[in-house]
């Protein structure tokens, strides 16, 4: 694997070991990052310059063993305290991990094995419906995206109605989840192998048994991002619904409409505060997934927003701009 999740693997061998402590600022820092392009779409980066801007400073921390994290809203998290371990057992709701487990095994009786060349595109069509919640005013973005299958060619990309162009990867650059078919390939379609596979940084030989609460966040931050890419390799799909299952504290709330006006059940994870109005949204008898639910804030801060999305087309396509 060659994301940014296993970028301190290779840094100079030479240098000392890098600390716990340093490893989780190294971690928060990167989420951290992405959530604040997350809220702030409209003056940020592209959510993926924003994770390769991540991924330097991941690296950066690892050289160092220092850093200061800065928080969605601007604080300094460089002295939290609520960060301590916890492997006391949790009660699960067991109305997710029915719905998750459900949906794992639909994805595996419905998903289509795919195998496209490196030379090869991955299009695909995001709908996504924006709510000003002060106004009601409502507003549909139809955003689509070519992907460079092994990322050696720049990518185009829209995020609401922005039109972005993706140069190929640099070194010691990378993007979660990996754009690279390959690298997708080597991820691990066993749930609880898959888990420990994705979070941090150098802590995939962890077992579960021995994670802490942020490992739990980080966990289910990481799955959701992976879920959201249109296609991916045998298994992995079902795989991380499962995983999903796993996660302590996950929680499904019925009678969430989706983007398409649909009644689904919404799976969230309300032990994060900057994960409030998050939702996996699915249907409540066949568990098909719909989509999700997002919220993000204005830069100013005086305006609220709530997205609803869903991926209504995909192929593998042979060039830029080309449609199925």
């Amino acid at each position: 694997m060659t994301d940014e999740l296993e970028l301190l693997r290779d840094w100079n061998a030479d240098a000392a070991p890098l600390t716990e402590p340093a490893r989780a600022q190294a971690r928060h820092r990167l989420l951290n990052t992405i959530t604040r392009t997350e809220r702030h779409p409209d003056a940020a980066p592209s959510r993926r310059q924003a994770l390769r801007l991540a991924t330097a400073a991941v690296v950066t921390i690892a050289v160092t063993g220092t850093a200061v994290l800065i928080a969605a809203d601007g604080a300094d998290e460089g002295d939290r305290t609520d960060r301590a371990s916890t492997n006391a057992p949790q009660m699960r709701n067991v109305g997710a991990v029915t719905v998750l487990n459900g949906a794992a095994a639909r994805a595996s009786k419905h998903e289509k094995p795919v195998a496209p060349r490196d030379d090869q595109f991955i299009y695909w069509k995001r709908i996504i419906k924006e709510t000003e919640r002060k106004t009601g005013a409502v507003k549909t973005y139809v955003d689509v995206n070519w992907d460079s299958v092994d990322g050696s060619k720049r990518s185009l990309t829209m995020e609401l109605g922005r039109v972005i162009w993706e140069k190929p990867m640099g070194k010691n650059e990378g993007v979660w989840p990996p754009r690279e078919w390959s690298q997708l390939k080597k991820l691990p379609t066993d749930p609880e192998k898959l888990i420990p596979g994705i979070i941090g940084v150098g802590t995939s030989d962890k077992s579960i048994d021995d994670f802490t609460a942020w490992d739990w966040y980080d966990a289910y931050f990481m799955l959701g991002e992976l879920l959201k890419w249109p296609v991916l390799p045998e298994g992995l799909r079902p795989a991380a619904y499962e995983a999903l299952a796993l996660v302590p504290g996950v929680k499904a709330t019925p009678g969430m409409k989706d983007s398409a006006g649909r009644t689904g059940v919404g799976i969230s994870y309300p032990k994060r505060a900057s994960e409030k109005g998050k939702y996996l949204i699915f249907d409540p008898e066949s568990y098909e997934f719909l989509g999700f639910r997002d919220e993000r804030t204005s830069r100013s801060g005086e305006k609220t927003y709530i997205q609803l999305s869903h991926v209504a087309d995909w192929a593998i396509v042979d060039r830029l701009k080309q449609r199925p």
